[in-house]
């Protein structure tokens, strides 16, 4: 298989906008959860915007591999939530609260790429060349859109799954539960050993919200 480094310029353009957007989505996790009553991540120092909060070192290293070329799965230190603490949520729906605080995550990723796209826009609109600003403001968009889309996939430990169990009636939880404990395997043996079936499964979930919003936000944004 041949493969070529990604210039550097690329490598750390990509990374920088994964640590910053990676850093925004697990912030606003845990601040969603404590709006809702939960201060479990408030307690373990998870309300803050400072990249080592939310550092995990497998996590990190996925996201060096990727800013470099190689198919990975990077991500953030995930924020504890305890769904008995939601207290602003009745109980028998503390399932959607839940799916609420998942939501944050990839909704965040939404509005860091659609305030990176403005200038962007505004560039091309006015015929104004960004240099720099404009590649790296270029990846920013594009790491945000591969989050926001990756962590919508209905597969545990990913936001979607919350958003999924949120959205359903009750009783799919008892049915859903099992699938919670063995979902990272799952989503590994997609990604890494799944194949061309596998790649095929993820990239038909991956690819209709992906090629959406950036639709939306480099064409419906104009």
């Amino acid at each position: 298989m041949n493969f070529s480094l990604r210039p550097i310029d690329d490598i750390v353009a990509i990374l920088f906008a994964f640590v910053v957007a990676t850093t925004i989505h697990e912030f606003m996790h845990a601040t969603v959860a404590l709006r809702l009553g939960d201060t479990t991540a408030r307690d373990q120092g998870r309300i803050t915007l400072n990249p080592l909060g939310h550092f995990e070192p497998v996590g990190f290293f996925g996201m060096v591999m990727i800013s470099i070329g190689f198919p990975f799965i990077g991500w953030g230190k995930p924020v504890p939530v305890s769904p008995w603490r939601l207290t602003r949520i009745d109980r028998e729906h503390r399932h959607r609260g839940l799916a609420l605080v998942a939501l944050a995550g990839p909704v965040s990723n939404v509005v860091q790429a659609a305030v990176a796209v403005i200038p962007i826009q505004y560039a091309v609109r006015n015929d104004v060349d960004l240099g720099r600003v404009g590649f790296v403001l270029g990846w920013f968009v594009t790491i945000n859109v591969l989050l926001a889309s990756f962590n919508m996939i209905p597969i545990p430990p990913l936001d979607g799954f919350n958003i999924l169990n949120g959205l359903l009636p009750g009783f799919w939880q008892p049915i859903l539960a099992p699938i919670a404990r063995y979902g990272f395997p799952i989503l590994l043996l997609l990604f890494f050993i799944g194949g061309q079936i596998g790649g095929s499964i993820v990239d038909s979930m991956l690819d209709p919200v992906q090629n959406s919003l950036n639709d939306l936000l480099y064409y419906g944004l104009i």
